[in-house]
């Protein structure tokens, strides 16, 4: 008879094709939904009772992930290179199963999260970034990257973030640790990494998006740290869209 394990899984998506990671009803296009489906169908799991996939985080419609973390409990005597070959033959050709592994029963693929990385790319040109173009948001001209970067240490630390969170109505804490934030420029990209312990509903692309409000000289850098002091959505830069941002690493 075959045994419940817990296992461990790393998966890259390109999200653009999708309503996000999270499993919604009447919605067939997400990147929690495909997986389940092929893992429940793997294990000949019952309609009333299929196997659930805990993700490290939940990215946005649209946003990309290079090494998403995620667990599930499967009752199944397959090794984990068997599951990794089945999952990815019968998965789309946008989502990959990098890795599988067997992990403790205790391991919860949100919960044990200490840190993530995030990615957003920007660029910028007189051409257009052909075959990136899925993958980078694209600015009608070059931000000031110093200012940017200025503007950003204001942001990094322990803070309540709830002006850079897109749900309003949020009744859980808003405190979050922002380690780093980098701000890389190269040839026609701009590239900006966030580490932090987690992030709210938009909020890497919300603090995007207010930093380049401050490259473009529409924001200073130090009325940056009055929008986070405010706690008002209403005061932060707008959203930035969604094509540019990518999940790199979980950390545990």
């Amino acid at each position: 008879m075959a045994s419940k394990r817990n296992f461990k899984f790393i998966i890259s998506y390109d999200g653009t094709r999708y309503y996000g990671w999270e499993r919604q009803p009447g919605k067939d296009m997400t990147i929690q939904g495909k997986l389940e489906s092929v893992l429940s169908r793997m294990t000949n799991a019952p309609e009333d009772n299929p196997v659930n996939l805990i993700g490290a985080g939940r990215t946005d419609a649209g946003v990309h992930a290079r090494a998403m973390t995620a667990n599930a409990i499967l009752e199944t005597d397959m090794t984990e290179e068997e599951i990794q070959r089945y999952m990815n033959e019968y998965l789309p050709e946008d989502i990959s199963v990098n890795d599988v592994k067997a992990c403790s029963d205790r391991f919860h693929a949100r919960y044990n999260a200490i840190g993530k990385t995030y990615r957003y790319t920007c660029w910028y040109g007189t051409s257009k970034p052909v075959f990136d173009r899925k993958y980078v948001t694209v600015l009608e001209q070059r931000p000031d990257v110093e200012l940017m970067k200025k503007a950003a240490e204001h942001l990094v630390g322990t803070h309540d973030f709830k002006s850079f969170c897109g749900n309003t109505k949020m009744k859980k804490s808003t405190v979050r640790s922002v380690d780093t934030i980098n701000i890389e420029e190269s040839g026609n990209y701009i590239r900006l990494y966030f580490h932090g312990n987690g992030f709210l509903q938009n909020m890497v692309r919300i603090l995007t998006g207010t930093l380049l409000e401050v490259g473009y000289g529409n924001i200073s850098p130090d009325e940056v740290k009055d929008i986070l002091e405010a706690c008002d959505r209403q005061k932060a830069g707008p959203t930035a869209r969604p094509e540019g941002l990518c999940m790199m690493k979980v950390d545990y």
